[in-house]
């Protein structure tokens, strides 16, 4: 699925496998699990998975430490009352950084467009075409982490829910405060997989929050959810860890390339991979992207379908959408 840049609001397109995971118990402390680390299978070679996601490959990681949920806006906000840290959301676009992503010769838009805000879903009234994203996102003057609707909007009711909004420097900023880091794709992959040996990975029945019905117009709300859930409101996979399917994507350390997968061997195991030295997505070449991984409450069997542990996509950079958000990993002492 194609990602936009925080700008696209302003009009301008700137827009498996087998696993043998450690099965001892997992130690637990201060809102993070041990994973053991271990071999096992990332990607797949399922025929209704995507092509980024092909083929399978074997990979090891080292033990690391995972939070069990997704950052909370409880705790974002701690972060930023310590800080003083401003996200991307909250401040205004710089026209030189933005106009890195745009083909040359495009014009300076009006001051009065180039205002701090963030995309927002925004069901369509009616029927509209899958194909074109600009009929449910809408940029959105004053939506931050804080105002996750728009200026109006509040968290008041929504302080254990996942903080949204965020980009990729948002997130790291955040870790590198609590002493944390963002995961590898491979890493966030072998914690979703959690000692499960499928091949698609886990498929959602209503144990995740997701989009059930037709997206985008008509969400039947059978998990109890229309947009975000709190954290932790469904079932824990093996490994303790929750909603690592559905609720936000969730940004990784790593750049996204649509290629990558395709250039590593299938014969022998990857120790620690972090991903390839550029980014690369053909629909949106001068787009700097990492990659998100989980799905999210947009994900539809219609549309994305992004429920499996397998699922990746490309995110821009500064994107700080309304169903992206992240959790946080740290290295074992040794």
């Amino acid at each position: 699925m194609k990602t936009v840049s925080r700008f696209f609001g302003i009009g301008m397109l700137c827009v498996v496998a087998s696993c043998t995971p450690d099965r001892e118990p997992q130690t637990r402390q201060d809102n993070m699990v041990k994973l053991s680390g271990g071999e096992f299978v990332m990607g797949t070679n399922s025929k209704e998975s995507y092509e980024h996601e092909r083929p399978a490959h074997p990979v090891k990681v080292s033990a690391f430490w995972m939070d069990t949920t997704e950052v909370t806006n409880k705790e974002f906000k701690k972060f930023t009352e310590a800080t003083g840290y401003i996200t991307i959301a909250e401040r205004k676009p710089d026209w030189e950084e933005l106009k890195k992503q745009l083909p040359a010769g495009t014009p300076k838009p009006a001051d009065s467009i180039l205002v701090a805000g963030s995309l927002v879903f925004n069901p369509p009234a009616g029927f509209v075409s899958l194909h074109d994203y600009s009929q449910w996102w809408k940029w959105t003057k004053g939506a931050n982490w804080k105002n996750p609707e728009g200026a109006a909007s509040t968290i008041e009711a929504r302080w254990d829910h996942p903080v949204v909004h965020v980009s990729y420097e948002d997130a790291r900023a955040y870790c590198q405060w609590a002493g944390k880091r963002l995961p590898t794709e491979a890493e966030w992959e072998f914690a979703a997989q959690s000692g499960l040996t499928t091949e698609q990975g886990e498929n959602v029945t209503v144990k995740a929050n997701y989009f059930q019905g037709s997206f985008p117009t008509r969400n039947l709300l059978e998990d109890g959810f229309e947009r975000t859930a709190p954290v932790a409101s469904f079932e824990a996979n093996n490994f303790g860890l929750y909603d690592m399917i559905g609720n936000v994507w969730e940004w990784t350390s790593d750049l996204y390339n649509v290629n990558y997968f395709a250039t590593l061997p299938t014969n022998k195991p990857i120790d620690n991979p972090t991903g390839p030295e550029q980014s690369y997505d053909p629909n949106e070449p001068g787009v700097l992207k990492y990659v998100t991984k989980g799905g999210s409450f947009l994900c539809a069997s219609n549309y994305c379908s992004n429920y499996r542990t397998t699922a990746r996509q490309g995110t821009a950079f500064d994107s700080g959408m309304s169903n992206v958000g992240f959790r946080c990993v740290k290295d074992v002492k040794k």
